[in-house]
């Protein structure tokens, strides 16, 4: 299996062996915003590029991450392990976490 860091790096040479932007962090935060949605668009017109367009978001996603030095799997899987800490009560069907239960408690006393 491929790691994640490794397809950061094979993302970012793409784009600068293309001449693809390398340096707009805002440009690149748009490009992902738009690739969510044509994903959005596929989905709900049952297209058949969804995963393709999920794909777009992800290459963009870890272009950007490259850009910015961050490691996206080290970043994905600390976020994995806090999410599994996390308590959730259902307050009106809705899974709300704990903590913020506790701190809009406070700030109402």
């Amino acid at each position: 299996m491929v790691e994640i860091k490794e397809l950061q790096k094979a993302i970012y040479q793409n784009k600068v062996d293309k001449g693809f932007n390398t340096t707009d962090v805002y440009m690149e935060f748009c490009s992902i915003y738009g690739e969510l949605g044509e994903a959005f668009d596929a989905y709900i017109k049952r297209k058949d590029d969804l995963g393709e367009e999920f794909a777009d978001v992800a290459i963009f996603l870890m272009g950007l991450c490259e850009i910015l030095n961050i490691d996206l799997e080290k970043e994905i899987l600390h976020k994995m392990q806090k999410n599994s800490k996390r308590e959730y009560k259902m307050v009106d069907g809705i899974p709300i976490k704990v903590e913020e239960l506790e701190k809009n408690f406070l700030k109402n006393k």
